[in-house]
């Protein structure tokens, strides 16, 4: 088993059941990612999403739907359903484990835009009508963070200069 990264843009996602895989995610600002765990079929995905809402951009929600919060969660999920070959609805939700991470406020010392606070309640409240509300999150702050999943261990690491590594 050799073992390899998937790397996640701002704006994309991905999945695998591949337990020689990493799927890795730099820079998390305001965006916020996504990371989900679907235990029984030993899957994993995660989504780096910059904004919470697509209808100020419906020509990037079309290219790139894993940009916005709106858009991006449904692309994400229906690829988990193809690959753990359960479906969107109950089945998918049955064993998944969600957790998130960014969501900070960098750039924005006078609480302006608050991209972060508001992409992690767009996040939250599409996730909890589906029961997949989060188990585990590292959000808010002022510090930019990586995200690193294994797909063979389910371990969410996060890691940020000056600040170290720790586990979600």
């Amino acid at each position: 088993m050799t073992s390899s990264n998937k790397v996640v843009g701002v704006g994309e996602f991905a999945v695998s059941a591949n337990p020689g895989e990493k799927i890795k995610t730099f820079a998390l600002g305001s965006c916020v990612a996504v990371i989900f765990l679907h235990r029984p079929s030993r899957s994993v995905g995660l989504i780096h999403v910059a904004l919470p809402d697509s209808a100020i951009s419906p020509d990037i929600a079309a290219k790139r739907p894993g940009y916005f919060a709106d858009t991006g969660i449904s692309a994400i999920l229906k690829d988990m359903a193809t690959l753990t070959g359960t479906g969107t609805g109950n089945g998918l939700a049955r064993g998944m484990v969600v957790k998130m991470a960014g969501g900070a406020n960098v750039m924005d010392s006078n609480n302006t835009f608050n991209i972060g606070k508001r992409n992690i309640l767009a996040l939250k409240k599409i996730l909890w009508p589906l029961g997949m509300g989060p188990t585990a999150e590292d959000v808010g702050g002022g510090f930019s963070r990586t995200v690193t999943v294994g797909v063979a261990s389910g371990r969410v690491m996060i890691s940020c200069a000056g600040k170290g590594e720790w586990e979600l």
